[in-house]
């Protein structure tokens, strides 16, 4: 996209709304959204322990406007809820993340984990089957071996295509607390999975057992400060990593200096400025996602109020910090009370790494330039966003006469919020998650 910038405020249109339901139940709610690497298929996680795989439509001359269009290429069942007969707890069937494996050959690898256990999932196609069995007719009932008189060769017959996805790999029982990020590392053998105290590193062919790279468990409970809250490999250094914490802090780890990476090599955090502590502060100050950009420069960080851009050569300060909805902070006791306060927002770059994307309330979800310093603030509406119209800015009023089209603070739905979304890797289609509906965005078609 040329001047991408100048046409940032007008730039996503929704093709359509592809999931979404009208009367839907807690099992219904999307909980993850990521693309491959590839960008040709998007995966949702529900609550419900679903994944629903879409693939893009094939762009034509005739249909130039199909080429950001998904449809659904595969639907599975991927976690089942549990109980931990030790602990006597439930373990939900919930999907908290899904991580996408690069291409290898004509499958298509996926990670998706619940709380407790991690499954490495293949997609695959198969448009043959094999007919003419000795012991067994067309229906796959054993033959009665009397009736046989003759030696058949089975040969492969063309069927109508069928898309089949299978659990290759379970990691279980490596996890004492909910797992809340996975994220596969560059070598493409290895991947962690990582809970409130802990972070492990799996070998994707051994299942048995891993290794815990990351313990910060004191050895009394009631010294423990802080929990983490996210974990991601660096894109090109199979090496480094990074992990945030409820503080506020990143940590970033290099595993060629210990094999315990308790102690990092480099910590980010910004100094709090005393004159805006309230009770509040440790609250919206925890990182609740985590992203490198494409590059491997920078990391980014999403905290309850701001976004942040960090270089990783300057762990004084962030080189940016975005306000994400900052006409909130007077209204941080309501929100506690509603349990709001506590809500997990994710963030994303695009292709580039020269926009970033995160949600909001009321449906909204915010883009930031970062090179022109613009932003944007958009809504993913079934009533606002009708098929191939272009979006139109949504303002909120912080105080003082109110506009047509803008949205006072009091006014906004705090029970619609925009917790998932997800960037193509190399082109301007996001798809963002709101409640039980997904909707894709893409640039206006020229």
């Amino acid at each position: 996209m040329k001047c991408f910038s100048r046409y940032l405020p007008y730039l996503f249109r929704p093709p359509t709304t592809i999931l979404s339901s009208t009367c839907h139940t807690e099992a219904d709610i999307i909980s993850t959204v990521e693309f491959n690497p590839s960008g040709e298929l998007l995966a949702t996680g529900d609550k419900g322990g679903r994944v629903v795989v879409f693939q893009r439509e094939q762009e034509t001359k005739s249909e130039p406007q199909r080429r950001g269009e998904y449809n659904v290429y595969s639907t599975f069942q991927s976690h089942d809820p549990e109980f931990d007969y030790l602990k006597s707890l439930e373990i939900e069937e919930k999907i908290n993340k899904i991580r996408w494996l690069p291409q290898q050959n004509a499958a298509y690898f996926l990670l998706s984990t619940n709380d407790k256990t991690v499954k490495l999932w293949k997609i695959s196609e198969r448009d043959r089957r094999p007919e003419g069995y000795n012991l067994k007719d067309e229906d796959g009932r054993i033959r009665d071996p009397s009736t046989i008189t003759s030696l058949r060769v089975p040969v492969l017959q063309n069927t109508d295509l069928m898309v089949e996805a299978t659990a290759r790999r379970v990691f279980s029982n490596a996890h004492t607390y909910h797992i809340n990020s996975i994220s596969v590392n560059s070598d493409l053998q290895t991947y962690i999975s990582t809970d409130d105290l802990r972070v492990n590193l799996w070998n994707l062919e051994i299942t048995d057992q891993s290794f815990n790279i990351v313990d910060i468990k004191p050895c009394s409970m009631e010294d423990l400060t802080e929990v983490i809250t996210a974990a991601e490999f660096h894109p090109q250094q199979c090496n480094t990593l990074a992990y945030s914490s409820s503080r506020g802090s990143v940590r970033l780890c290099d595993m060629r200096k210990q094999a315990l990476c308790d102690t990092h090599c480099k910590f980010f955090e910004e100094p709090e400025d005393p004159s805006t502590r309230s009770f509040f502060s440790e609250i919206i100050s925890s990182i609740s996602d985590i992203k490198f950009s494409h590059s491997g420069r920078f990391l980014m960080t999403r905290d309850y109020l701001t976004v942040k851009v960090w270089d990783l050569n300057m762990e004084t300060r962030p080189v940016q910090t975005y306000q994400v909805h900052d006409y909130l902070r007077g209204k941080l006791c309501s929100l506690y009370e509603n349990d709001c306060i506590f809500d997990k927002f994710e963030c994303v770059w695009n292709g580039s790494d020269s926009v970033i994307m995160t949600g909001s309330y009321n449906n909204f979800f915010r883009m930031f330039d970062r090179n022109t310093k613009k932003d944007v603030t958009l809504e993913a509406s079934r009533e606002n966003s009708k098929p191939r119209a272009i979006l139109k800015p949504r303002k909120v009023c912080v105080g003082g006469k109110r506009r047509k089209d803008e949205v006072t603070v009091d006014s906004l739905d705090f029970s619609k919020k925009i917790l998932h979304s997800a960037w193509h890797p190399q082109e301007n289609i996001i798809a963002v998650a709101a409640s039980n509906n997904l909707y894709i965005f893409q640039d206006k078609v020229t």
